[in-house]
């Protein structure tokens, strides 16, 4: 898989994808990460990439001329590629969840566009697929939620982790009843005891069957109190959804 960033600050990418998981499946050829100066494609001998907003207003708004040749570079690295996605992170996006992550990590090209300063030209909806919030607050610019969507998919891609570790995680587990994803269950290691703190005796029986009813349980538990939201409705939408 190919995954493109399209950033004014590439700089900001040095780190956070050579270490643990992302790294080793950068080294076994499974995801690929490229970067792309947007002001490579800026306007003039100072690589312009905004303006002043049309009816005024505070801040500076980015250039659709300047993203779309950007976009349209990201593009021609895969033109023979039919499965790719442009998503624009942004405040006003739908927010990500783990089932986005799962329909992103099954593009062969995953192209993601870093908003920065005041906002981006409207018109930029045109030549994009999706608009992405990582949640309700506003940060700087588009980077860190760009980081954080690489590290989601990556994982999510066959072969970068072992078979089945993403089965039982939070998001991925699942209440049969009402197809409602769950919060993971409680995990525990040694010491057996901790400052008179101990492992549930259930985890110690060897019954499986218990364990499983057991883990469920908590998970519901765990998701009532911390996330309700996640048993009232059905958790993700899909790459058909704009």
């Amino acid at each position: 898989m190919q995954i493109t960033i399209l950033t004014l600050f590439p700089e900001m990418f040095s780190g956070p994808f050579d270490y643990s998981i992302i790294k080793r499946a950068k080294e076994k050829k499974l995801v690929d990460i490229k970067l792309v100066n947007i002001r490579d494609f800026g306007i003039g001998k100072h690589r312009t990439v905004d303006d002043t907003p049309y009816g005024g207003g505070v801040g500076m708004i980015m250039r659709v001329d300047v993203l779309h040749k950007a976009i349209t570079y990201a593009k021609s690295i895969y033109p023979s590629s039919n499965h790719q996605k442009v998503v624009l992170l942004s405040a006003s996006g739908k927010t990500f969840t783990q089932q986005r992550a799962k329909d992103f990590s099954i593009l062969d090209h995953l192209i993601l566009l870093c908003g920065h300063y005041e906002g981006v030209d409207e018109r930029i909806k045109h030549y994009i697929d999706q608009e992405i919030s990582i949640g309700d607050f506003i940060l700087t610019g588009g980077e860190i939620p760009a980081m954080l969507v690489a590290d989601a998919v990556t994982r999510l891609i066959p072969g970068v982790l072992p078979e089945g570790a993403t089965d039982n995680e939070s998001f991925s587990l699942v209440e049969a009843q009402n197809a409602a994803s769950l919060l993971e269950y409680p995990h525990y290691t040694k010491p057996q005891t901790y400052e008179n703190h101990s492992v549930p005796d259930v985890l110690l029986c060897g019954n499986h069957k218990q364990i499983e009813e057991w883990r469920l349980q908590k998970a519901k538990e765990l998701t009532k109190k911390r996330r309700p939201d996640l048993l009232d409705t059905k958790e993700g939408t899909h790459l058909s959804d704009t």
